[in-house]
């Protein structure tokens, strides 16, 4: 039997659907030729905001119209988070919830054996939870490999729903990571990006932390490069920067959270850093790592967001000189604290707002590649397309590359910077 795959979300669900795709494979199940149609779909939900999750359902759907009689799974955060809310699971065959995705393959044998539907979604039990041990030998079309090692959150934002989606924090051993990561590297693969739903907690209540997971990705031969996914600045202390700038291998790249520039609306977030915390460990890590990039996300439009506060995130974002900056308006989830707060900011302003704090930050997005120009970088060649070659930089920088050599694609090759664009570099081989 055939099966498709469909991911909707994060980096973290990204590595949970390879590594059910290698569960699948080593079962005796075969990929789909054609991305619409197989025996079995699985469909790996997001549902960090509202619209997540209508896009989730309309995916469903769109999935049950093109295989009437296939099966469909559906796993992943929303109806772990959802899990009374059957109407987004009529069309579904099987329903796992986040605690369940290593037993897909017996689900699946368990639905042809007794030939009905069924739902299985275990509560996350606390602190209790063990990680579930995933793992992945290759990542299938991407040069670069993302390895899951923390999974769970224990902050409780205002706004987010994902601590219910997910549980509470837990961590990969440092044994079963040095093991996934050797089997990468004997994949072939030369950049690993550690990931999680809240990766600067990794090795919270155990006797290691991310430094130590870096330094294990870097220790590997074969690995060239490590590189983190999204971090929460505060943990970000002078120990973990001091430890990291030490390895030569790691990426200067840092997705470092911001939600917000005004501290009025991070006290509201329940976020647990203000803007001049925030500003100095920047500092601090432009200090320690040179030519570093940043990055982060804002939120427009939270509740009770005022037009005097909005400017302040304004100013605040200005004043970082981000790398680059995902921009998008707040979305009510229910069953969070800032559901029922009141002052909810009309979806009209959060797109007025959301539309002018994007100009701001597509300005310093030119200024920081326009900076690049004149540097040597190394660049990890990832496609041939439209007749150049594309990649990154260990800070990110996208590079685009006047050639059709495909030979290079996969591999860390130095490239001169001449230009900038709006959204890229252009670069010249050395």
């Amino acid at each position: 039997m055939n099966f498709n795959i469909v991911t909707l979300g994060c980096k973290v669900n990204q590595y949970e659907s390879q590594a059910m795709r290698e569960a699948m494979l080593k079962n005796g199940f075969t990929l789909s030729d054609d991305k619409e149609k197989a025996d079995i779909t699985i469909i790996n939900s997001c549902t960090v905001t509202s619209v997540s999750n209508a896009k989730n359902r309309k995916i469903i759907s769109r999935a049950r119209r093109a295989n009437p009689d296939g099966v469909i799974v559906l796993t992943g955060c929303m109806p772990q988070a959802f899990p009374d809310d059957y109407k987004s699971f009529k069309d579904c065959d099987i329903v796992l919830g986040n605690a369940k995705r290593s037993e897909l393959v017996p689900s699946i044998k368990k639905f042809f054996a007794a030939k009905h539907g069924f739902i299985e979604i275990t509560e996350h039990c606390g602190n209790k939870e063990l990680f579930e041990n995933l793992s992945v030998s290759s990542f299938d079309g991407h040069t670069r490999a993302f390895v899951k090692i923390e999974d769970g959150c224990n902050r409780f934002c205002s706004y987010c729903i994902i601590p219910y989606a997910r549980g509470r924090v837990r961590s990969k051993s440092l044994e079963s990571l040095k093991a996934e990561i050797n089997n990468i590297a004997d994949s072939g693969y030369k950049e690993v990006v550690l990931v999680g739903i809240n990766l600067s907690a990794y090795g919270l209540g155990e006797n290691f932390n991310l430094a130590d997971a870096v330094e294990i990705c870097c220790n590997t031969e074969g690995i060239e490069r490590v590189r983190l996914g999204s971090i929460e600045p505060e943990q970000m202390d002078d120990e973990m920067i001091s430890r990291l700038s030490k390895q030569k291998k790691f990426c200067p790249q840092f997705h470092l959270s911001l939600q917000s520039g005004c501290d009025n609306t991070l006290k509201a977030m329940n976020r647990h850093y203000n803007t001049a915390e925030y500003a100095a460990i920047v500092q601090k890590l432009r200090n320690a790592f040179e030519n570093s990039s940043i990055t982060t996300d804002v939120m427009v439009g939270f509740a009770g967001e005022s037009e005097q506060d909005f400017r302040e995130s304004m100013n605040f974002v200005k004043s970082i000189g981000f790398a680059k900056v995902h921009v998008f308006p707040y979305s009510r989830r229910k069953g969070t604290k800032a559901y029922d707060a009141p002052n909810q900011v009309q979806p009209a302003e959060k797109e007025k707002r959301a539309s002018l704090m994007g100009d701001l930050v597509e300005k310093s997005r030119f200024e920081f590649l326009s900076y690049q120009i004149g540097k040597t970088e190394s660049v990890l060649i990832e496609r041939l397309r439209h007749d150049c070659l594309e990649g990154y930089t260990k800070n990110y920088t996208p590079v685009h590359i006047c050639s059709k050599d495909s030979s290079l694609c996969g591999k860390i090759i130095d490239v001169n910077i001449v230009a900038a664009k709006d959204d890229y570099c252009l670069g010249e081989l050395v």
